[in-house]
């Protein structure tokens, strides 16, 4: 079997950690695994086993104009179509809408199927209209078009008609791989502090002022408490300087990325999630592995699918309302028996969304799009 995978870059965040993820499993099949980034080597995050092969076509510099924008995504086109020629693979994984727009115009006529996926919900995170409008030209020449929730699936058949469309939801690795840079648990809470985790990138769809906010409702009541925020973003100085103004720079910690993330699950004593929108949370999951408890907003998409309101979590409606948040989290903070039956149902994602379940329906889709394909190539 020989698969390319493209994607924007194998800088940190969800799809890139799915790309990681899925790509070491196949290569351990013995399959001929190539990962194409349209970003240079210098931004990776994530670690490959060394049998893949990466190829970085330094070409994802931004345009200042629609007339450079379509030059540069021609030129990109151009590139990747060599790409695949030179290679001949089986079948062709896009991640992500940008990188699956220019996939399935970069295969057109070449006889390769490419496979696009989308790791939003669209509805909440809307393209340029340029970019929809060749959206919907384009997906009905994929293979599939895979989609993280029925949600999304749903969407998906009504705006764009004929297209072949799939629902694979994110796997949930346990135990997680280590990069660096790591980041000692220790160095910012001690052993006889309670701690809120979240993760994600800082940027305004995640809301972490607003989870700022909640806290600070929350630091005289729970005195034995401290939040942390992992991870990195365009966002993160004003946050810094968000929890500066409330005084709370001992209490809520924003020490950056953190590649052992284990580490700091298996710490936590309740998760939580405050965004306007996700796709299919990977930190959400993650975190419920180690066994953490999780308190999240009901957004579009993904935390109903993976939260049991009340069994291993709870969901929070409406979006963005900072006293309900406020409310869900201080009843899992003080009560300590609550919490610990919670966290142990929530170890039951390993199963739900286990590597080797979410591989079995990749390779039912790729026999789907390329009739016997695997047990063929394997």
């Amino acid at each position: 079997m020989n698969i390319v995978i493209l994607i924007h870059s194998m800088h940190s965040g969800g799809a890139e950690r799915v790309t990681a993820n899925l790509t070491n499993e196949w290569a351990k099949r013995g399959w001929q695994v190539t990962v194409i980034t349209l970003a240079p080597r210098s931004m990776d995050f994530y670690e490959l086993r060394s049998d893949i092969s990466r190829i970085a076509l330094d070409l994802a510099t931004e345009s200042p104009s629609v007339l450079k924008a379509l030059f540069s995504n021609l030129h990109r086109i151009i590139a990747i179509r060599r790409e695949l020629r030179r290679l001949s693979p089986d079948i062709v994984l896009a991640m992500m809408i940008d990188s699956s727009i220019l996939g399935i115009l970069a295969g057109m006529r070449l006889g390769i199927p490419v496979i696009g996926t989308e790791h939003t919900y669209p509805p909440m995170n809307p393209t340029k209209l340029i970019w929809d409008r060749i959206r919907r030209w384009t997906y009905p020449h994929a293979a599939r078009v895979v989609m993280l929730t029925s949600e999304g699936l749903s969407w998906l058949n009504d705006k764009i008609p004929n297209v072949r469309g799939a629902v694979i939801p994110n796997p949930v690795p346990y135990p997680l791989a280590v990069f660096e840079p790591k980041l000692l648990v220790e160095s910012l809470v001690t052993m006889d502090r309670k701690l809120l985790l979240a993760v994600g990138r800082m940027v305004e769809s995640k809301q972490f002022d607003r989870l700022i906010e909640v806290f600070s409702m929350h630091v005289d009541l729970h005195q034995d408490w401290d939040l942390v925020i992992l991870g990195d973003g365009p966002e993160r100085q004003a946050l810094k300087s968000q929890v500066q103004a409330l005084g709370l720079e001992t209490r809520i910690h924003l020490p950056g990325q953190a590649g052992n993330m284990g580490d700091w699950y298996q710490r936590a004593d309740l998760y939580v999630m405050s965004s306007r929108y996700e796709g299919f949370p990977n930190t959400l999951t993650e975190a419920m592995a180690h066994g953490c408890a999780a308190v999240s907003y009901d957004c579009d998409t993904g935390p109903r699918d993976i939260i049991r309101h009340g069994v291993d979590g709870l969901l929070v409606s409406p979006v963005g309302d900072v006293p309900a948040l406020a409310e869900a989290l201080h009843q899992l903070m003080q009560d300590d028996e609550v919490r610990q039956r919670m966290r142990q149902r929530a170890i039951e994602v390993r199963e739900r969304y286990s590597l080797k379940a979410i591989l079995t329906l990749w390779d039912k889709l790729f026999n789907e799009a390329v009739p016997n394909l695997i047990t063929k190539k394997t």
